[in-house]
């Protein structure tokens, strides 16, 4: 497959602040992409470098075979942006909102491309409703229809789903999984590891580097060990206890569950280990109402892989 973005040795800095350091990966023709890292990890740096927005202080760039900063305009109708914030007009309607943006592009017979993509999108319904006037999920899928209107070969997509409800979530991930599907390729930034999951492949950053490359599945078997998932009380106890356990290589909180890392242990031994920390817990005093193993999860992965340097960082980063 031919490589729609290629990002070699990309760095970009903001005075002293290195934002990205090094970064490497390419995005082939067709695939969903995942940049996917904490808030400071560099993720919107890097995009916006890709669309010509920044310019690399060093590292070489390529998207859709231009190079973005000095091709901007010619890469402004082969490319689609859809950002964190909702920034269309919200006193246009739907159907004014996207004939705007159709305008900007030099659609042309840009009407019958507007109604299939609404169609498509299940905005045809509330084509005469005020943007301003829509649900948050609602008006992603508008900000999705005006980027899709002049009909871009790659789309970039930073945090598309941030502060959208969980039903819109899913519909829209169905949605790009449909696009993809007819051939868009899509590089996307998410701080939801579930939605990871969704991608041919992902590249997990932190503070402007690559820390793994991969395809989801991949990099579950890479990370071997396995995951036991605990619910008991009191649950400062039982990190305590878990702690001291042989084997144990990292404790993380997901709700009121534990997922206790076990790097050395084989999936097959999976159950036995489960009820060894089990009974160490019950042994000290703590309820335990489950402990069953599982294969490591993308996000049960990032957080080892991102280690005490994960850890404390500061919530005001460059993303």
């Amino acid at each position: 497959m031919t490589a729609m973005v290629e990002v070699d040795r990309l760095v970009r800095r903001y005075g002293d602040l290195t934002a990205v350091d090094g970064l490497t990966f390419e995005v082939q023709r067709g695939e969903m992409f995942g940049l996917i890292g904490p808030d400071g990890a560099g993720k919107t740096t890097t995009l916006r470098t890709v669309l010509g927005l920044m310019r690399p202080d060093t590292g070489r760039v390529r998207t859709c075979g231009l190079d973005p900063w000095a091709e901007t305009r010619r890469l402004a109708d082969r490319v689609g942006y859809l950002s964190q914030r909702f920034s269309l007009y919200g006193d246009l309607s739907v159907d004014e909102n996207v004939a705007f943006f159709a305008a900007v592009h030099r659609v042309p017979r840009w009407r019958v491309r507007r109604d299939e993509l609404l169609e498509v999108l299940r905005l045809a319904p509330f084509r005469t409703r005020l943007a301003e006037r829509l649900s948050g999920g609602m008006k992603q899928k508008l900000a999705l229809a005006c980027t899709l209107i002049h009909t871009p070969e790659l789309l970039v997509l930073d945090e598309p789903t941030t502060g959208v409800d969980p039903v819109s979530r899913r519909e829209l991930w169905k949605i790009l999984a449909h696009l993809q599907r007819e051939g868009l390729t899509l590089l996307v930034t998410t701080p939801y590891l579930d939605e990871a999951e969704r991608c041919q492949r992902v590249a997990l950053v932190d503070r402007g580097r690559l820390l793994s490359l991969d395809m989801p599945q991949a990099l579950r078997r890479q990370a071997g060990g396995i995951v036991v998932e605990i619910l008991a009380a009191p649950r400062a106890a039982a990190v305590d206890v878990l702690r001291a356990q042989p084997g144990v290589g990292d404790i993380q909180t997901f709700g009121e569950r534990l997922h206790v890392s076990l790097p050395d242990t084989a999936r097959a031994a999976g159950a036995a280990a489960a009820e060894r920390l089990a009974e160490a817990l019950r042994a000290a005093g703590v309820a335990v109402q489950m402990a069953r193993a599982t294969d490591p999860t993308l996000e049960d992965i990032f957080i080892v892989r991102l280690g005490p340097a994960g850890t404390g960082r500061d919530a005001g980063g460059t993303s």
